[in-house]
């Protein structure tokens, strides 16, 4: 696996970010016998080419990851679509990965060849003030998987800072569940435990049932809220009641979602997340919340739902709403929700509903242009 050193970022050579290849280098990676299968994007909106790419070199402080499973998030649509600028092309995209560890670097010292592994999607450098305070997620010298690197739609993917970065898998969390959790289900648990700081009896509506929408209602079930799920799509809702959601809202031709989901909930609900990331949801998310209310900003804007309306008098200050911002979780945050996993209180069984080989990738990003498909799709058979 290779690509050019960018400004700013890491390659797939293993070297640093301040790190400058030297060409005989270059040419050695270029010329490597050793090769992989990836899926490898050529141009955007395109079928990502099922091609054999040289292996990805082990950072000093990294280690190579044998990937057995890896899912296909709406994030990775936006990167085959060319709207996140950390892409450039030709691009390995994927970054929720799980997998056994094949080679571990010489400044590594908390991993071994064969632990299983799974790792945030935002990887933190381990050194800075807000990698030692816990917040890797703001780190200013964050590296992102299948984004600003190559990442792990392929036999093998490159963590760099794996002793901050790397977490172990319990036994009892198997690859396609832990890839199918990738950055949904962490992304989720955070939102509502940190973020939203929701409570048992509490009421939470969530915009939008995908993957990561589904994965907050199964996590605030097992919290003990109250939930409300809203989407457009029957099949979605149909899950989200398997999930564990109280009430279901279609909002297809529905004027004023608010309006509608404060009757729901007597008054409003006390934590509101737009799991979607578009204009719509947001505001509907935010006229969802009823006084003093928390909205989670959980899926990414992007194109023109980059930028929004805020009802700033309307809503923000006569109801003294709060807004958070919530991207991702780091290593540290992972435990907790292992052991809710390990105690039998949360059960991620039917989060995963497809799984399939490499080469369909394709096919699955293209059918999120759309109305994607209720559930998690997982990326399970690396080499074909």
């Amino acid at each position: 696996m290779f690509s050019f050193e960018r400004a700013g970022k890491t390659g797939q050579t293993g070297l640093g970010a301040d790190d400058v290849a030297p060409v005989p280098v270059l040419i050695s990676i270029l010329n490597a016998s050793v090769l992989m299968k990836a899926a490898l994007l050529e141009s955007y909106r395109a079928e990502p080419k099922l091609a054999n790419v040289p292996d990805p070199a082990c950072p000093r402080d990294g280690v190579i990851v044998g990937v057995r499973a890896c899912g296909v998030c709406r994030s990775d649509h936006h990167a085959w679509q060319g709207v996140d600028p950390d892409v450039e092309l030709p691009h390995v995209m994927g970054h929720e990965f799980s997998g056994e560890v094949i080679e571990v670097g010489a400044d590594c010292h908390r991993f071994q060849v064969g632990d299983r592994v799974t790792a945030p999607f935002i990887l933190g450098c381990g050194h800075c003030p807000d990698c030692q305070t816990g917040q890797p997620t703001v780190c200013s010298k964050q590296q992102v998987i299948g984004f600003s690197f190559w990442g792990a739609f392929a036999e093998a993917v490159a963590i760099p800072h794996a002793d901050y970065n790397l977490v172990r898998l319990p036994e009892a969390v198997s690859f396609e569940d832990a890839a199918g959790m990738g950055c949904r289900v962490t992304t989720a648990w955070r939102a509502l435990t940190d973020r939203a700081g929701l409570k048992p009896g509490e009421w939470v509506v969530v915009h939008g049932c995908g993957g990561v929408g589904l994965s907050a209602i199964l996590i605030a079930a097992a919290l003990g809220a109250r939930i409300l799920a809203v989407d457009v799509s029957e099949a979605a809702l149909t899950q989200a009641r398997l999930m564990g959601a109280n009430e279901t809202l279609n909002v297809s031709g529905i004027g004023d979602v608010g309006a509608v989901v404060r009757d729901i909930t007597e008054g409003g609900a006390h934590v509101s997340l737009d799991a979607l990331g578009v204009s719509a949801t947001f505001d509907n998310s935010l006229r969802s919340l009823r006084k003093l209310g928390r909205h989670i900003q959980v899926g990414m804007p992007v194109g023109d739902h980059a930028a929004v309306t805020l009802p700033l008098l309307e809503l923000v200050y006569a109801r003294q709403l709060s807004l958070h911002g919530m991207r991702g979780l780091g290593a540290t945050g992972f435990p907790a929700l292992f052991d809710m996993i390990s105690a039998g209180r949360l059960n991620l069984g039917g989060l995963v509903t497809r799984t399939l080989p490499l080469s369909q990738l394709g096919n699955a990003l293209r059918e999120m242009d759309g109305t994607q498909p209720a559930g998690v799709t997982v990326i399970n058979r690396m080499t074909a």
